[in-house]
């Protein structure tokens, strides 16, 4: 019964814990936009949700045995490895950061961040109402 009340929670955590990573990551890339040589990089946000929801491994890596645990980097994403964006506009530098396609990236998932900030607080709320029999 637990179970089923908490399994969309920890869902929203998460979702929560991933669009935090990527802001980082977003982050990283704008403050590097004049940066030569440096690549930008992102994460498949839908294909990162799947992995930490099924607990699946990094690419290449099975568990074969029940005892085997997933390792998990210093950032969480061992098993959402970094990708590179696809370049947009050439520079003479190598740097590969598009600064209008970054910053658009990084309002998109803030907003996702908010909204799911409040999709959590919805939660909690209906959870307590239900507790408290209101």
């Amino acid at each position: 019964m637990l179970e089923q009340l908490t399994g969309r929670l920890e869902t929203l955590s998460s979702a929560l814990q991933l669009r935090a990573q990527r802001q980082q990551i977003l982050a990283s890339n704008i403050a590097n936009v004049d940066t030569p040589g440096y690549i930008a990089r992102d994460i498949d946000f839908n294909a990162a949700l799947q992995n930490a929801m099924t607990g699946s491994a990094a690419p290449g890596m099975a568990n074969t045995h029940a005892g085997h645990r997933v390792i998990t980097s210093r950032d969480g994403l061992i098993g959402n490895p970094l990708a590179y964006t696809v370049q947009t506009q050439p520079s003479f530098d190598g740097n590969s950061v598009d600064l209008d396609q970054q910053r658009a990236n990084f309002t998109d998932n803030a907003i996702r961040y908010e909204s799911t900030l409040r999709f959590i607080n919805g939660h909690v709320k209906t959870m307590l109402s239900a507790i408290t029999g209101q």
